[in-house]
């Protein structure tokens, strides 16, 4: 059977430069960096040159950046870590309607904890107004959290004004940055970044490691306390072959950067173009052109149902999602589309293609080629679009 990957935005393939790297610091520099010996300084040299690639990937020096186990702890790091230091010069922190639950779920934590919260709307792009969140910023507002490029529907925020905004106001400015590394260029001082979240597996490098962009000068308190490791920040011995990967897909996603874009938006309007001229009561979520990120396609299939769309083209080798990976497997609709506007039952016909460096033209064909017959099939079982054929026919 014919096998079609288009969930890059759950996860992406190793590259195979990288894992070979990585392999070797399993099996043969296999030395712990914290260690005084060769094998303890030989791990420690490759780990430092690591810091080095993401640093430079976006704009950033390598003493500013933290690693992780991943963006999960990089968004709980950044929004904690500022909440516990900064606690005593104020307790509002504002965030969006759309941030993945990461972010989202964390900002509520401390809402229920002594913590103020505004979460800005978005319109029916899934954007972000400058101007709300002008309004929303109090005397004792510390944190601003806003993702770069939505995991879901793809919209990119004007993070560069954010930052200016935050930056006139002294307020600290914590970006994740997940979904648009190796995607969108990125630097931190042109941005007014003062914290970044990136993470591996997303740009063909190894799950289980991210980073944290702290900027110099800027207090995040340690979540986890122990050896000291990461300046302090986040203790632990280091994932050294992880981290290793992760610096080198760094490298690797800087260099193919432009090249990979430019190949994702002409497969990603490939499909959008063909999904709209094949299937009826289609709709693209999600801003279009140079506001989307190139490898992103989300839309919204009246009268089926989302889980039902994904399971059919699994059965045809096709994998694609409803929505973020952390939350397929849950039956509610997307926080993200029902910020947008959306009403539940459009909602739950969602899809998300998400694109990457290996696709073709080819897959693309084959996948609009099987989805409109397996819609056509999954409606004939609707009773609401039974309704609206009789109604178009009488």
């Amino acid at each position: 059977m014919r096998r079609v990957y288009l969930d890059h935005s759950a996860t992406t393939p190793v590259d195979l430069e990288v894992a070979t790297l990585m392999m070797t610091y399993y099996t043969e520099k296999y030395g712990n960096p914290s260690s005084v010996h060769s094998f303890g300084r030989e791990a420690k040299q490759a780990l430092e040159e690591a810091r080095n690639q993401v640093a430079e990937l976006i704009g950033a020096t390598p003493q500013e950046v933290i690693f992780t186990s991943g963006g999960t702890e990089a968004d709980n790091l950044a929004i904690l870590g500022t909440a516990e230091s900064m606690r005593k010069k104020g307790n509002h922190i504002i965030t969006s309607a759309i941030e993945h639950h990461a972010v989202l779920e964390t900002c509520e934590y401390l809402a229920k904890n002594g913590f103020e919260l505004t979460v800005i709307p978005v319109d029916e792009e899934g954007l972000i107004s400058v101007e709300d969140i002008r309004k929303a910023i109090r005397p004792e507002t510390i944190l601003m959290s806003v993702m770069h490029a939505n995991n879901e529907v793809g919209s990119i925020q004007p993070i560069a004004e954010i930052g200016k905004l935050a930056k006139e106001h002294g307020i600290t400015f914590h970006v994740d940055a997940v979904q648009s590394l190796g995607k969108l260029p990125i630097d931190v001082n042109e941005m007014n970044v003062d914290l970044l979240t990136v993470s591996g597996h997303k740009i063909y490098g190894p799950k289980g490691v991210g980073a944290l962009y702290v900027r110099k000068g800027v207090r995040v308190s340690a979540l986890v306390h122990g050896g000291g490791q990461e300046k302090k920040r986040r203790s632990g011995t280091e994932n050294t072959p992880g981290i290793i990967g992760f610096g080198k897909a760094c490298q690797l996603a800087g260099q193919r950067m432009a090249e990979d874009a430019m190949n994702e938006t002409k497969l990603r309007d490939k499909l959008i173009n063909g999904i709209l001229q094949r299937i009826d009561y289609v709709k693209v979520n999600g801003p279009s052109g140079e506001k989307r990120l190139p490898n992103n396609v989300n839309v919204s299939i009246r009268f089926v149902e989302g889980e039902s769309l994904l399971l059919s083209l699994d059965m045809l080798g096709i994998a694609a999602s409803s929505g973020s990976a952390c939350t397929s497997g849950s039956l509610d609709p997307s926080h993200v589309l029902l910020a947008m506007g959306l009403v539940h039952e459009i909602a739950h016909g969602s899809l998300r293609f998400s694109l990457g460096r290996q696709n073709t033209e080819e897959e693309i064909d084959y996948v609009l080629e099987q989805l409109p017959k397996i819609v056509e099939r999954l409606r004939m079982m609707s009773p609401l679009y039974d309704q609206v054929i009789h109604a178009k026919q009488a």
